[in-house]
């Protein structure tokens, strides 16, 4: 394996795992999922195999086996700690790998989002990214009971996609505030000068002044401006209207290919995206996700410990790919989706506290032997020197150098 690019390499974090049954495993923890012992734990993991970032799952309603709604099952992990909380608490702990909580922009006002991210970044030292997620579900609109949702109807019907389609458009305004709060404040603004008696220079501090059809922000933001400047912004996209949000909005996108051929045209929808739209500057980062369930070492194979795990409750589905084998299966896997272009992979470990270190032990020395991955990372690399994306951005506001 071998590329022009380095191939970026990171892990979605969600509760015990992505297999439904994943907390019944022996190695599993699920009396520790809501302590920060437990999510420490498996992002030092990540950080020792020095993956580029983690993301970490989260929402404004229970997991649900439903699309739009929830459901009642109890024989299935439910319930989260904050995303943002858990990356601000790891922050501390690690010191190279990028974190990226899932935030839900549908329902939260972009300037809390903003300045948590902000803080997340003052943090980590530079490492902090957000993934944008918009929310359609019935019962996250009712726990917050500030707009009507059509209801539990199908996923086709004309009032779910409008209000699909209104949640999409609110979610680039959103980023697009969030950019602009994290903006406001120049880089030089804190002048901290005693025998001046000035803290600031209120001339580098900005209103935003943004007005649109969700809401309006004044701005500026009560957080300086962040180590990046501007932090990563993430988005999962599986559709058009998504690939747009993405295009418009983000840095990084997470797809979710079935198979090589479909990995192709999802990339020239990307790309098309990007055209409508009218991107200017950076391509998007498009990252394929794959669920994974690695074998163990002279142990039970992937494939035997998923059939095992469906046994128990519902079986494994998922929206993206999943791959159960051997390290160098997933690796031949990469490796097909690096030819047609991606810039990385992010996988989703079936069961965390397996296939997480087998991810890390296995997985990764095999992409160094084919040459995908090369020497770790320096202490103070910022994000997005990490996934290859430009550094020391002026401020939108900042008075142009003569």
């Amino acid at each position: 394996m071998s590329s022009s690019h380095p191939l970026h390499l990171g892990v979605a974090l969600e509760g015990a795992g992505w297999h439904p049954a994943a907390w019944r495993e022996p190695s599993s923890r699920p009396d520790e999922l809501f302590t920060s012992g437990y999510w420490a734990d498996l992002v030092r993991t990540a950080e020792r195999g020095d993956l580029d970032f983690v993301t970490v799952e989260d929402a404004l309603a229970l997991q649900s086996s439903r699309f739009l709604t929830g459901d009642e099952r109890t024989d299935e992990v439910r319930g989260r700690l904050d995303a943002v909380l858990i990356a601000s608490r790891v922050a501390p702990l690690t010191s190279r790998i990028g974190l990226i909580p899932v935030a839900t922009v549908t329902h939260t006002e972009p300037f809390h989002v903003s300045k948590a991210i902000a803080t997340l970044d003052y943090v980590s030292e530079g490492r902090a990214g957000v993934q944008v997620k918009v929310s359609g579900r019935v019962d996250e609109a009712a726990h917050v009971g500030r707009r009507t949702h059509p209801g539990d109807v199908a996923l086709d019907d004309p009032a779910v996609q409008a209000f699909i389609q209104d949640a999409f458009d609110e979610a680039a305004d959103v980023v697009e505030v969030v950019r602009r709060l994290w903006d406001s404040w120049e880089d030089d603004a804190e002048i901290r000068d005693v025998e001046t008696d000035r803290f600031l220079d209120a001339d580098k501090v900005h209103a935003i002044d943004f007005e649109g059809r969700f809401f309006s922000v004044r701005g500026p933001s009560i957080t300086p401006r962040p180590p990046q400047g501007q932090p990563v912004v993430a988005a999962l996209a599986h559709a058009a209207v998504p690939y747009r949000l993405a295009a418009r909005s983000a840095d990084v996108v997470f797809v979710t290919p079935a198979d090589a051929v479909h990995a192709r045209a999802i990339l020239e929808e990307v790309r098309a995206a990007e055209r409508v739209v009218e991107r200017e500057g950076e391509p998007l980062r498009v990252i394929a996700d794959l669920v994974v369930l690695l074998d163990a070492d002279g142990g039970e194979t992937g494939e035997d410990r998923r059939r095992r795990l469906d046994a128990l409750g519902r079986p494994l589905v998922s929206d993206a790919r999943i791959v159960t084998g051997p390290a160098s299966t997933v690796a031949d896997v990469i490796d097909d989706l690096v030819a047609a272009g991606y810039a990385g992979v992010r996988l989703r470990p079936g069961v965390a506290t397996d296939d997480l270190a087998r991810i890390v032990d296995d997985l990764v020395p095999e992409l160094r032997r084919r040459g995908a991955r090369t020497a770790v990372a320096p202490e103070g690399t910022s994000l997005r020197g990490r996934l290859g994306l430009p550094e020391g951005l002026p401020s939108r506001y900042a008075t142009p150098v003569a």
